[in-house]
């Protein structure tokens, strides 16, 4: 796995899980058997349940990898895809993935598992009686 670490890098671990290619234009088609168990193993440890692939500066995916991607789904994992570029996007369309996976945009490390609590938080503060409380002044 020492090999999917150099290649693969693991931003985050967790329930959702962030992944990139180290700015790679081209994603070796070689690597994607061992990108496989990797991220497998990690699904699998840290009960992952969304998988966020960074896919800034990559412009060639190889069919292994959109393979790869799409097999995913088979461990009951959400998959998403930050910034394709355009060459991507139009692969992702032909495929048709684009339809079995969630393109983002943005940072993928800012949309995280705390933007649910902070607004939850956001939610408690108004406390749900400020409005009736302003209405009675």
């Amino acid at each position: 796995m020492s090999s999917a670490d150099e290649l693969l890098k693991v931003y985050t671990v967790g329930q959702r899980t962030v992944l990139g290619f180290g700015g790679q234009e081209i994603v070796s088609q070689l690597n994607v058997s061992v990108y496989r168990d990797h991220l497998i193993s990690l699904i699998q440890e840290h009960e992952v349940q969304t998988v966020a692939f960074d896919l800034t500066g990559i412009v060639v995916i190889p069919s292994g990898l959109l393979g790869l991607l799409a097999s995913l789904r088979e461990h009951n994992v959400t998959v998403e895809l930050y910034n394709p570029s355009d060459d991507v996007s139009e692969v992702l369309s032909v495929t048709r993935l684009n339809e079995l996976l969630h393109i983002r945009h943005g940072d993928p490390l800012e949309n995280s598992d705390d933007e649910e609590s902070d607004d939850e938080e956001s939610d408690d503060e108004d406390g749900g009686f400020d409005d009736e409380q302003d209405d009675d002044n």
